[in-house]
């Protein structure tokens, strides 16, 4: 059983920037990569803040990649190796819901990282969360489709209630 969210924010990650690529090189790649981390790993501490839930998630499972396939249009394409594509059952819909919407709205995202910063050993600081807090010219070229609210709608749009909820001041940010 994995003690960390490590897997979960890799594998969710992934899934973003295969969703909605960067463009423009290996150097806009690593941009859009970085954005998408910081993204879902807010998320992920948002989504599970304690040990326990941590331990929980190891015990059933994320659920996968297969729905947010299906709302992407991916889910017709048939993997010629199926262990390749192991990592997308260890994807997180609604920490891949909560990061998009992290990512194309600055009114959601400066309050989950201060979320995040009274929130003990899932802490985080703002300078750590820079590139998805402060994207810069070449941080949003290179995540033009990533961060693109019309385009990634349809994944933000599932779990933005929930973050929403998650982040109303009028409520414990315990899960």
């Amino acid at each position: 059983m994995h003690t960390d969210l490590s897997p979960v924010i890799a594998a969710t990650a992934q899934w973003l920037t295969r969703a909605y690529p960067a463009s423009g090189g290996a150097l806009a790649e690593a941009l859009c990569e970085v954005q998408a981390r910081q993204a879902v790993t807010v998320a992920a501490r948002l989504r599970y803040p304690s040990p326990m839930d941590v331990a929980l998630l190891g015990v059933a499972g994320p659920g996968g990649s297969a729905r947010l396939d299906w709302i992407t249009g991916a889910d017709g394409v048939t993997p010629t190796d199926q262990d390749a594509d192991a990592w997308r059952t260890w994807v997180d819909e609604v920490v891949a819901s909560w990061a998009a919407c992290l990512l194309t709205d600055p009114a959601l995202a400066e309050p989950a990282v201060t979320a995040l910063a009274g929130g003990g050993p899932s802490a985080g600081t703002p300078a750590e969360f820079r590139r998805l807090l402060a994207p810069d010219d070449a941080d949003r070229r290179a995540a033009a489709l990533l961060r693109h609210p019309d385009l990634v709608a349809p994944v933000a749009a599932l779990h933005h209630a929930g973050l929403t909820a998650r982040l109303d001041p009028g409520q414990a940010l315990v899960a």
